[in-house]
């Protein structure tokens, strides 16, 4: 271990060094009221040294198992931000954790730290060990409101998370087994090595291994099949938990499965299969996903369904990347980063306005938005500007979003999969302008007005703010998203 290896994990570290300050500070403070702003001080921390790893360029470290590129820091700055803002919409709600509001934004930290790592782990064991230090403190968390519903949160989320990672564990053996090797850089090697006598390739280990790989991530993912925790665990869970799995996790799967996918199996001649796989798989998210919402009446059960619909829509781009991975297309990689950053803002401006209206009214209800525009007009403003981002309508950054991803799609030869998501979005415009229609049309039960609390305002309106702004000015982020793909690709 070198200094060097240690500047490159220095972001991991400063997180992990802020979690321990968290639980000190939750010790010796009596008034727990200052610890979230403790932590979303030190996030600035993680955040200006991933900024100058950025500067720095890119580099390896830890003998080649660690790699920060401008991907990696990408990555890096969406789970700083969305859990920054996920700290900042806790403040009132975690004041009903009492005595454990130390714990709870320590695990949050833990968690998040898991997942920055993923998104420069380059081997198959510092991958497993990073998504079990990102999936272990959210089981905690989504049983951590400590009722039935949570408590059946946590235990489904715990043991579906255990079996989904044993999957992916299996996999890797498997293609450990076949190439003597843990690295993806080398996975790759070998497999490019035999392509002319087709060994390799020919060996029905191979499909399964990657299939078993794409499959434990699909979980992680909230992809079709395998999205039957998702309306439990997000109903369950504390609102803030709900709002960081669909976002800072979503965020963290997909970078994980482009860079393995891409770094171990980009070859032409793997790559086409599995493109193939996820493009099915993408096709039936979003239908899955958007027509069981429609009959959702408890807005946390339907944001569940809209979270497995839009993992659909950004498996359009993980499709398109495989067939442009020869080419050094960057429309497909660049389109999905583009579209979690959008997706980030759009979902956390729609969770932080859920979080106020709830607490007011206790209620998860799509009958408690009625009328909300005459008792918050700010907030029916912003939700109407997520709800709007949400279906691809301009001028949003949801819009630029799916613009993006369906003309990679068209670009890669995916164009029935691109007329699906148009089809899907058409579809998806039915439940989620409904909330607009009760928010602006609806009778209010309660005339009194909603007052969110400051920090839960500052985490909303930057969201709706983010969500607007960038669906008309998306040249800095898609900038951003270009050259992250760029390190992708190699």
């Amino acid at each position: 271990m070198t200094t060097n290896d240690l500047l490159l994990l220095s972001p991991e570290l400063a997180m992990a060094i802020l979690a321990a300050v968290i639980i000190t500070a939750d010790l010796i403070l009596k008034k727990k009221s200052p610890i979230p702003y403790i932590a979303l001080i030190g996030l600035l921390i993680p955040f200006c040294m991933s900024a100058y790893l950025a500067h720095r360029g890119p580099d390896e470290g830890f003998m080649g198992i660690l790699k920060v590129d401008n991907f990696s820091i990408f990555i890096k700055y969406l789970v700083l931000i969305a859990t920054g803002l996920v700290i900042l919409s806790s403040t009132r709600y975690a004041q009903s954790f009492k005595k454990l509001q130390g714990e709870y934004y320590t695990l949050i930290l833990l968690s998040a730290t898991g997942m920055m790592l993923l998104a420069s782990a380059t081997e198959f064991i510092t991958i497993y060990v990073a998504l079990e230090l990102a999936s272990l403190p959210l089981a905690a968390l989504a049983a951590f409101a400590r009722s039935s519903k949570s408590a059946e949160s946590g235990i489904k989320f715990l043991l579906l998370s255990a079996i989904s990672s044993a999957v992916i564990l299996y996999g890797m053996v498997l293609i450990y087994g076949l190439t003597g090797t843990s690295s993806l850089t080398e996975i790759a090697h070998v497999i490019g090595s035999q392509e002319s006598t087709g060994s390799l390739l020919q060996d029905a280990a191979l499909p399964f291994a990657t299939i078993l790989i794409i499959s434990g991530f699909a979980f992680k993912l909230s992809a079709v099949p395998f999205q039957m925790w998702v309306p439990d665990v997000y109903e369950g869970a504390p609102t803030p938990i709900t709002a960081f799995l669909s976002v800072a996790s979503k965020a963290a799967g997909f970078a994980v499965i482009m860079r393995v996918l891409y770094s171990a199996f980009g070859l032409e001649s793997v790559s086409t299969d599995w493109a193939n796989l996820i493009a099915v798989l993408s096709a039936i998210s979003m239908t899955v996903g958007n027509l069981i919402a429609i009959k959702q009446d408890n807005i946390k059960r339907l944001l569940a369904y809209s979270t497995i619909a839009q993992a659909g829509y950004i498996m359009i781009g993980l499709a398109a990347v495989a067939t442009t991975s020869q080419g050094g297309n960057l429309s497909g990689p660049s389109g999905i980063l583009f579209y979690l950053a959008g997706y980030i803002g759009t979902n956390l401006a729609a969770f932080s306005i859920l979080i106020a209206v709830a607490f007011k009214t206790n209620s998860y209800a799509i009958g408690s938005f009625h009328g909300l525009y005459k008792r918050s007009p700010i907030m029916a403003l912003c939700m109407t500007i997520s709800m709007l981002s949400l279906v691809g309508i301009p001028p949003t950054v949801g819009f630029m979003s799916k613009v993006y991803i369906f003309g990679a799609a068209v670009e890669t030869g995916f164009t029935w999969l691109a007329i699906i998501g148009v089809i899907n979005s058409v579809v998806s415009a039915y439940y989620y302008l409904r909330i607009v229609k009760v928010m602006f049309l609806g009778e209010a039960t309660d005339s009194e007005t909603i007052r969110p609390n400051g920090a839960l305002t500052i985490a909303l309106v930057s969201s709706g703010l983010a969500t607007f702004i960038f669906g008309l000015y998306p040249s800095p982020i898609i900038h951003l998203a270009q050259q992250a793909a760029k390190d992708l690709i190699g």
